[in-house]
């Protein structure tokens, strides 16, 4: 089944509330029961009825032979030991033998088939998770955690995987040995079984005050271990920070705190789990000293045989095991539950950016912002945005730090959408057009310099497919191809995680060597040249204005020698244009402007 089914089974089923959990904005999800994360799996069943129906044989040879085993203490006891017969005495023995092999086939067969069908199933689930992840808008992205996600994904959904691998199938094992012993108990004595089984119903109520606690506790459990993995992530991630400011007694702190947490409550839920277990024993001792007092009358007054007996009892006694395991999976669903409740509201959730339907033009002849607005939650950004690029222009976009030069980027790169307002490319809502065919004619290199753990080949092709002589050329037009060249794997050389085998200029190269791969209509520059020496950055200047006269550029910047060759510069000022114009107009028609260059933040 291919990824696209996956995402469509997971998402076609019942639509639960899109709620954040995130600290700053915690919202509780829709609660959920078993039969709603079955109804969720439902429709992948169908695809392993094989593994399924070779499943249940397995149970049920495991749980049959488990009730033969008990019967088998009657004619053991009476036909060989009572009536001394010496026939079966060599038959029962190889019985016996018989009825374990099966019992041990039908429990490997059970549970390496329910293995199965649980890791295929949750890595589909995986799959599918990340690639609706990854669909979602950047909004999401900044309101949850790094850490918390990739928690979600791998933890939460490994929890998930234990209701399809183990817990449904062990429920459904354990309830057939139930019944299957239970028809033992009953045949052997009818009488004896009421007075044994009289007492479960009264470990109903305390169980399911228990199941409901450790539902509690197990959402507690795994929204600490999101804290847990977020911590980590900053700390990794930020290790330099960490180290130059002297934190690591700070952070160590933080974690610590954390990692307390969630062993004071995993010791909740552990002392939940272990209350269930001999409160479960206490109940069956009352029923089985009230069988051993009645039943031992009726043997003593040869009313029932020694060997029904002791099957009975030893059936009673391998009875109570299941019923105990049930309850105890039952408490555990309930982790399970918790999990599912959180990963499908991450899986539920749509991208608020739509995909177009309009195919995106060949040539791009003209950007224009029409009173663009845009809001981050309720902080204004954009306000009012108006402004032209035509094909050949290099546009420079300045003004003070967070006036929103990089929020006008962020629309054109449709990571968000306007508030109010639009943009329109060639005359048509840049809405209309299809997402993935817009950004392939948009080369963006972001103020924060990525670089993948891949060859530099890859990395400069990234996402698309790699043409040696493609990134070769790439590379030389970033002013790249020299330092790359005297690697030793050239173009092939692995670079490490986020690029620390390279200089910082030498990794923001690459970068934008990356955003020239696939000649682009529209390049896009946030601060690309800040990591750059001068000479460096006059070569990249030089390979901008060559391309500029066949594409629209934007460029961010502050040094002044980036943006005085600007066809346009935008002034841009809490969140509005205060001046459109050339260097030479704009130094005598916009005060912020000036001011801008004079103390040379531009």
């Amino acid at each position: 089944m291919s990824e696209i089914k996956d995402v469509e089974i997971l998402n076609k089923n019942d639509n639960f509330a899109n709620s954040n959990s995130n600290k700053a904005n915690t919202k509780e999800p829709n609660k959920m029961e078993l039969k709603d994360v079955l109804k969720r799996f439902k429709p992948y069943f169908k695809d392993y009825i094989p593994q399924f129906i070779l499943a249940f044989i397995g149970m049920l040879l495991a749980s049959l032979g488990t009730a033969a085993s008990a019967w088998l203490v009657e004619p053991v006891l009476n036909k060989i030991f009572v009536d001394k017969n010496t026939t079966l005495l060599y038959i029962l023995p190889y019985a016996i033998i018989l009825v374990y092999f099966l019992k041990n086939l039908g429990t490997f067969t059970q549970a390496y088939y329910t293995a199965y069908i649980g890791q295929d199933t949750i890595r589909r689930f995986r799959d599918s998770m990340l690639k609706n992840l990854l669909s979602l808008d950047m909004s999401f992205f900044n309101t949850y955690r790094t850490g918390e996600l990739m928690s979600r994904t791998i933890n939460d959904i490994e929890r998930i995987r234990s209701i399809v691998s183990n817990l449904i199938p062990e429920f459904i094992r354990e309830l057939i040995t139930a019944l299957a012993l239970l028809g033992v108990v009953i045949y052997q004595s009818p009488k004896l079984a009421f007075f044994a089984l009289v007492v479960l119903p009264a470990a109903i109520y305390p169980i399911t005050r228990f199941a409901k606690k450790m539902k509690k506790i197990s959402r507690k459990s795994q929204e600490k271990i999101s804290d847990i993995s977020a911590a980590l992530n900053e700390n990794f991630t930020n290790i330099e920070i960490i180290k130059a400011n002297n934190a690591q007694n700070y952070e160590h702190k933080r974690f610590s705190d954390e990692n307390l947490n969630f062993l004071k409550i995993n010791l909740k839920a552990t002392k939940i789990e272990q209350l269930v277990s001999p409160m479960m024993e206490m109940i069956g001792s009352i029923g089985v000293a009230v069988v051993i007092i009645i039943g031992g009358k009726e043997v003593i007054d040869d009313q029932l045989s020694i060997g029904s007996f002791f099957s009975f009892l030893t059936a009673l006694f391998m009875l109570y095991t299941p019923i105990k395991r049930i309850v105890g999976i039952y408490n555990k669903t309930q982790d399970a539950i918790a999990a599912s409740e959180r990963t499908f509201e991450l899986l539920d959730k749509k991208s608020t950016i739509k995909n177009g339907t309009i195919d995106a033009p060949s040539q791009i002849e003209k950007i224009e912002f029409k009173n663009a607005c845009l809001k981050y939650g309720d902080k204004q950004a954009l306000d009012g945005i108006s402004f032209c690029a035509n094909k050949s222009e290099m546009i420079a976009l300045v003004g003070s730090s967070g006036g929103g030069k990089t929020s006008i980027i962020n629309l054109l790169m449709r990571f968000y959408d306007p508030s109010s307002g639009e943009i329109a490319i060639n005359d048509v809502n840049l809405k209309e057009y299809k997402l993935d065919q817009i950004r392939d004619k948009i080369g963006f290199v972001s103020q924060r310099v990525y670089i993948f753990n891949d060859t530099i080949a890859n990395n400069v092709s990234y996402g698309r497919e790699m043409d040696e002589q493609k990134v070769i050329n790439a590379l030389k037009m970033a002013n790249a191809y020299n330092f790359v060249e005297q690697l030793d794997d050239k173009i092939y050389t692995k670079l490490d995680e986020f690029g620390t085998n390279l200089s910082g200029g030498q990794r923001q190269r690459i970068a934008i060597a990356r955003a020239l791969y696939n000649e682009p209509e529209i390049l896009i520059f946030d601060e690309a040249t800040s990591a750059l020496d001068n000479e460096s950055e006059k070569e990249i200047t030089n390979a901008i204005n060559s391309l500029a006269h066949k594409k629209i550029i934007f460029v961010i910047a502050h040094r002044l020698s980036t943006i005085q060759n600007a066809d346009k510069i935008v002034v841009i000022d809490a969140g509005k244009v205060a001046g459109v114009g050339d260097d030479d107009t704009l130094s005598s028609s916009c005060e912020l402007y000036a001011k801008l260059k004079g103390k040379a933040l531009v």
